[in-house]
């Protein structure tokens, strides 16, 4: 007898099944906390929705879908200007601004869903392409065509799975690498990380210490997140505007809707001179993974006092003063992070385009869109590190 799998899309957290939770349990980005903070702070030009799959009437996946509006998004950032960026910017509008995501977009790492043992990889990625196909005929009734439906981010190991049927007129892809750091068993301390470094890497944290007396550095609780709101937000935004790529930019709530619902899982650490909050930055705890989440800080400061790559030395002081296993350092900032230990891992996608024809160029056409990132990689350590995804 066949299993009779099938699927069932979900609105609002409130609905979701009461045994989701246990799905969840191996990712904290699946988990009903971590919806209700989308559901409740997504960034405007986001929908999500969540589904369930089953097999009769038993929960065996589930997964985050979000549909992305770019349409009214300045994608390709603030520091480009040429004819080439316009070009972009034209052509990106008005053919692949409609893009519906299985997965997390705000997020690297394969975020989007979890298969119980009782429903095959197989069986779980058709019925999820299946809930994409039911998806795009919502929006299309909400008169929001989808033009690309993307599935993310995947290792080399992973992407295999995806060799069925289904997903033949799907494009693979590959953008920017996550970069991991791994916390070698030896490391107890932050300072036995320190040790490790060859001197030329010493001698840039050293310097970046000393450019950093002045500053004060405290985990902040709920109230102070809401009554910085707005400074934390000129704060990311000062960044983010920056990027060489945007999808979205967060609503001014956003982090206290995220310390609200995930409570001592979510840090927040704001950086100030005197009682100016000149810089911030945030963790995520998943199980034995610290991941990494948005920061901000004022140029003026992140020149004179070397300010991100002080906060990347904290957040790594964190997870090794904690005993984690990993630091999910994402992607952006590759070199920098790369500095610090942080290797590059290659991350893979699938796209397809809903007009048959352009889909057929789309793999011809990506990297006319796809920004292009030439960095150096480094290695800060006496040793090389052994290196486990």
């Amino acid at each position: 007898m066949i299993a009779n799998f099938s699927f069932k899309i979900y609105t609002s957290t409130e609905d979701l099944p009461l045994e989701w939770d246990s799905l969840a349990a191996n990712n904290i980005f699946l988990s009903y906390d971590y919806l209700k903070v989308l559901e409740d702070s997504a960034p405007d030009n986001m929908i999500c929705h969540f589904v369930g799959l089953f097999k009769e009437e038993n929960l065996v996946g589930i997964a985050l879908s979000q549909f992305i509006d770019l349409s009214n998004i300045s994608s390709f950032g603030e520091r480009d200007h040429c004819i080439r960026k316009k070009v972009r910017t034209f052509v990106f509008k008005n053919l692949s601004s409609k893009v519906l995501v299985l997965g997390n977009n705000m997020l690297t790492g394969q975020n989007g869903y979890y298969f119980s043992k009782n429903i095959p990889a197989s069986e779980g990625l058709i019925q999820l392409n299946q809930a994409a196909e039911a998806l795009r005929h919502l929006f299309a009734k909400k008169g929001l065509k989808t033009h690309l439906t993307i599935f993310k981010d995947f290792l080399a190991t992973d992407i295999q799975y995806f060799n069925i049927p289904e997903f033949n007129s799907y494009f693979k892809f590959s953008t920017q690498p996550n970069m991991l750091f791994l916390i070698r068993e030896s490391w107890k301390t932050f300072d036995d990380y320190i040790d490790s470094k060859s001197k030329k890497y010493r001698d840039q944290f050293k310097r970046a210490r000393k450019k950093s007396v002045g500053i004060t550095k405290r985990k902040l609780k709920i109230e102070e997140i809401r009554s910085y709101r707005s400074r934390i937000y000129e704060l990311y935004m000062n960044v983010a505007k920056n990027a060489p790529f945007n999808t979205f930019y967060l609503p001014e709530n956003h982090f206290e809707s995220f310390k609200e619902s995930l409570k001592d899982n979510f840090l927040f650490y704001g950086y100030f001179i005197d009682e100016e909050l000149i810089g911030f930055n945030t963790l995520i705890k998943n199980r034995s993974d610290i991941d990494t989440y948005f920061l901000g800080y004022d140029d003026k400061y992140q020149r004179e006092k070397m300010l991100y790559l002080n906060m990347l030395y904290d957040m790594i002081g964190y997870s090794i003063n904690k005993q984690y296993k990993r630091i999910i350092f994402a992607r952006t900032a590759l070199e920098i992070k790369s500095s610090v230990g942080a290797k590059p891992i290659d991350m893979f996608g699938l796209m397809k385009h809903s007009n048959f024809f352009i889909n057929l160029f789309v793999s011809k056409t990506f990297r006319f869109f796809e920004p292009k990132m030439v960095w150096q990689e480094r290695n800060p350590f006496k040793e090389e590190p052994t290196l486990k995804q």
